[in-house]
């Protein structure tokens, strides 16, 4: 991904804290359901790992864990736990011997990566055998009022403002090449309790925000926080929030 002077840009690269402090956590399920695809349970490979979400859940279910990314701010506020090791580098170029993986995952990062490069690097990193999982949740969703007015926001005052590789997020990465022997994925549910101001520090995690406020200045989100917080109420309150869950899954 570039901006518009063709530079390389990272969406997240000033947002590790905030990232990993208000980005939901993956289902208690999703770790062990992705080890049962690999050979053993030697090593997994989590790239784009971001602050560590799904990385952290890796390490219960594999003797070791390398957790990628190539924004050292992420890798700072990522979770540090026996069997894991970070490091900093591109999905394009993983630091990894070759047949050296059992598992390679890519959590809410695919849609950044320039596959071809990727995928010759999975083919290359993963033991005969070896599964790739592509792991996406989209578009966020509440019940009520509350949700009426999170997808207002989410599609009309910042929908112009996402970058275009959000639309595979959204459509659950089935829009997106996967030239592997595909498996079935299990069936999993992502949804969090949540307060009010929990729901909004994920929501300032959204690059979408971000690029909204430097165009359209502060007054757009401030009206959304003030109408979320009349529809929600109490903000200490917790609801449901949920996001659909998608899974890409296949053996080299």
């Amino acid at each position: 991904m570039t901006d518009e002077a063709g530079s390389p840009r990272n969406w997240f690269d000033r947002g590790g804290a905030s990232y990993a402090r208000f980005r939901p956590e993956y289902p208690p399920a999703l770790a062990p359901s992705l080890a049962r695809f690999a050979p053993s349970d030697a090593l997994a490979v989590d790239v784009g790992c971001g602050s560590g979400q799904l990385t952290a859940q890796l390490a219960c279910v594999f003797r070791a864990v390398v957790g990628l990314d190539p924004s050292a701010d992420q890798i700072a506020n990522a979770p540090a736990r026996a069997g894991i090791r970070y490091a900093c580098a591109p999905a394009e170029a993983l630091p990894v011997p070759d047949r050296g993986a059992d598992l390679i995952t890519a959590a809410q990062a695919a849609h950044w990566f320039d596959l071809d490069a990727f995928y010759a690097e999975v083919r290359r990193v993963l033991v005969p055998g070896g599964a790739l999982a592509l792991v996406t949740y989209g578009v966020i969703e509440a019940d009520g009022e509350a949700g009426r007015v999170l997808r207002h926001f989410y599609r009309d005052v910042i929908g112009p403002y996402w970058p275009p590789e959000r639309r595979h997020v959204e459509t659950g990465y089935r829009s997106l090449p996967f030239p592997f022997a595909e498996v079935s994925p299990p069936a999993l549910a992502m949804t969090r309790d949540w307060s009010l101001p929990e729901l909004l520090g994920y929501v300032g995690t959204w690059s979408a925000v971000r690029n909204a406020e430097s165009s359209l200045g502060r007054e757009p989100l401030d009206r959304f926080g003030r109408e979320l917080r009349a529809a929600w109420g109490e903000p200490e309150r917790r609801c449901e929030i949920r996001w659909p869950l998608s899974l890409r899954i296949g053996h080299v």
